[in-house]
């Protein structure tokens, strides 16, 4: 018997739309009262509702959002450590520095430094590859997935509404992972116009309501073993499409890569993400 796809919670509209503002205005004063407005629901019952669908209050969420924006600009750009701040809702610095620190161990500049280490184009150490690559043949994947345009490191806005959208919908037993599929290369494609999806690897019948079904093509697959903040993917791509492809002299299948998360940012270190890149090869 075909299962009729899972309802969502009645008010996961105006949830959605309170996450978009809180990605769009990282930088302003956000207070729970515009917030409200916002979601067009009654001050008295709107942070319940969201604290319920979010499994976090709106303040842990807000702070959540603002750090990532801090980690990919300390990173990605060269911008002095008040003005990351103060693009992330924190004009006083000490404040921003106290934040960042409680949130992943280090203060701002030493993740700054650690991230540029690691990330540095250094592919070959000896006779020891900088990543780990090994050849897997995968079955197709289902996921329940929402669509992201845009620069790739802000995906995660569309992860954000997916995990409320799963439990909404009682949908976790249904999940076996995390995934997120990348169409174009950012070298080349406009950042505007760059195409991905975030996505739950599915194993239930018709996904959420509010959810696309995407299907991932099963074959070989060249599989790059990551460990590190979700910064250093770029330099992982590079050397997989690089040094990789060149030495093994592969043909690549035309298919998107696409990349498989084996734990939560929510609970883990930065240091210790792990994921798994997948580089589709002709068979």
């Amino acid at each position: 018997m075909t299962q009729s796809p899972a309802k969502t919670h009645p008010h996961m509209d105006r949830i959605l739309r309170v996450i978009d503002c809180i990605h769009a205005h990282a930088d302003e004063d956000l207070s729970l009262d515009q917030l409200a407005d916002v979601a067009a629901m009654s001050r008295f019952h709107w942070h319940r509702v969201f604290s319920a669908i979010m499994g976090a209050s709106p303040a842990h969420v807000i702070r959540s959002v603002r750090m990532h924006k801090a980690t990919m600009l300390l990173v990605r750009t060269d911008l002095p450590i008040p003005e990351v701040g103060k693009r992330v809702g924190y004009p006083n610095d000490r404040s921003f520095a106290r934040t960042f620190k409680d949130a992943y161990g280090l203060a701002p500049q030493a993740f700054r430094k650690q991230g540029h280490e690691k990330n540095a184009p250094k592919f070959i150490t000896g006779d020891t590859e900088m990543f780990d690559v090994s050849l897997k043949t995968a079955e197709p994947i289902r996921l329940a997935a929402l669509s992201h345009q845009g620069d790739y490191s802000n995906i995660s806005q569309a992860f954000q509404k997916l995990g409320p959208m799963i439990s909404a919908a009682g949908g976790w037993p249904q999940t076996r992972g995390m995934a997120g599929v990348y169409y174009d290369d950012p070298a080349s494609t406009p950042e505007a116009d760059l195409r991905s999806h975030a996505g739950a690897v599915w194993a239930g019948d018709s996904v959420p309501d509010g959810m696309e079904e995407v299907t991932l093509d099963g074959g070989p697959y060249a599989v790059l073993h990551f460990k590190g903040p979700y910064s250093g993917l770029a330099a992982a791509y590079q050397y997989l499409y690089g040094p990789w492809l060149a030495e093994h002299g592969a043909d690549l299948r035309d298919a998107p890569s696409f990349e498989i998360y084996l734990n939560d940012p929510a609970d883990t270190a930065p240091e210790d993400l792990l994921t798994d890149i997948y580089m589709p090869l002709a068979g």
